[in-house]
């Protein structure tokens, strides 16, 4: 299916590492032009220089997502390059602490993941959603997670932080549906990664006493479809509602979890 996104702009946070680089290449494929946003630009750099070379039309910014004021100006930066913003892919975020309870979490460990994975997104979405509401048109394609559908021990911190990012999703897209600007959120569940692997099921494997292997077996149990999510899943996801394809969904969280959180 062509998902009519050649030459669309899109302003994508956290685009290197992990998910964040599948994503952009998947944007990278239909023919986007990106926007590169982060405030690690040497992490960037690879990636951005592999998909110039495939002809990808792209600029890279330095800005700390939890500034409000760098985001403005990274903002401002793409829409002079490219004259427009038509997608926002908000990616960038942390994992807070692991297995720790919501007693032994400290007051400057939840401040920092709340920060970073609610206030982050709502300074790209103020800076952006002008852009859009001018031109009558629109994305929004917030990255939560699961843990903000369900409640998970061990992960108080970073489940407040994607609870709290489905009510600004929802608020916005309540706010700028009358724009024609679609607002959503996927929520991938565990992805295989070096996150995945060296944080959560290590952490497992620690508390079990089970190898590293077993740990992520035991998480694929749990699933529906008894397999972990990739990188690709949710790119493929945020495509989807990037797309005029899911035209008519806004305000909607999107579980790419192999079915856990709905089930």
């Amino acid at each position: 299916m062509d998902l009519n996104l050649k030459n669309r702009v899109a302003f994508i946070t956290g685009p290197a590492k992990g998910m964040g680089a599948a994503v952009t290449r998947a944007f990278a494929a239909e023919g986007c032009r990106l926007a590169l946003v982060g405030r690690d630009t040497a992490a960037i750099a690879p990636l951005a220089e592999e998909l110039r070379a495939s002809g990808v039309d792209l600029m890279v910014i330095a800005c700390d997502l939890t500034d409000a004021d760098a985001c403005a100006r990274a903002a401002q930066a793409t829409v002079a390059a490219f004259g427009t913003i038509d997608i926002l892919v908000n990616i960038a975020g942390g994992s807070g602490p692991i297995g720790k309870t919501g007693v032994e979490t400290t007051a400057a460990e939840f401040d920092d993941i709340v920060t970073l994975n609610m206030n982050g997104c709502f300074h790209t979405m103020k800076a952006c959603l002008p852009v859009m509401i001018a031109q009558r048109y629109g994305k929004v394609v917030n990255v939560g997670g699961t843990f903000g559908m369900r409640g998970r021990a061990g992960r108080m911190a970073y489940s407040a932080s994607k609870w709290g990012l489905r009510g600004i999703t929802k608020s916005f897209a309540l706010e700028v549906g009358q724009h024609n600007i679609n607002v959503n959120c996927v929520a991938p569940g565990m992805v295989d990664g070096p996150r995945f692997r060296d944080k959560v099921c290590a952490d497992m494997a620690r508390k079990l006493n089970i190898t590293v292997e077993e740990a992520m077996e035991r998480h694929a149990a749990d699933y529906a479809l008894k397999r972990v999510t990739t990188d690709e899943d949710v790119a493929n996801a945020c495509l989807f509602l990037a797309s005029d394809v899911s035209r008519q969904l806004t305000g909607v969280d999107l579980p790419v979890d192999g079915g856990w959180a709905m089930l």
